[in-house]
């Protein structure tokens, strides 16, 4: 049970960290239009609403193999949001 508390806290640190990154870079670019980075931080609450729920679906056949794959999306979905704040200019 530990390792589903341990997931639970690195997606809500990993998607409260993309937004933190978001917000330092709003306050570091104040002349700049900040749509696009609004809109990084609405796909980052969705990405978190959609994980929490994967986690606490409870009819799945293979819960490691369930738990391993919601690990896989929280860093394949973590890692384009990221690469959306690079690319804000």
């Amino acid at each position: 049970m530990a390792s589903i508390r341990n997931l639970k806290k690195d997606i809500n640190y990993v998607l409260a960290d993309i937004i933190e990154a978001v917000y330092v870079w709003e306050l570091t670019n104040p002349g700049k239009d900040t749509k696009k980075s609004e809109a990084i931080i609405d796909e980052a609450i969705e990405v978190f609403d959609e994980l929490i729920v994967k986690m606490n679906t409870k009819d799945v056949d293979n819960s490691k193999q369930h738990f391993k794959a919601i690990n896989a999306e929280l860093e394949v979905r973590g890692r384009k949001l990221i690469d959306k704040i690079n690319a804000l200019s």
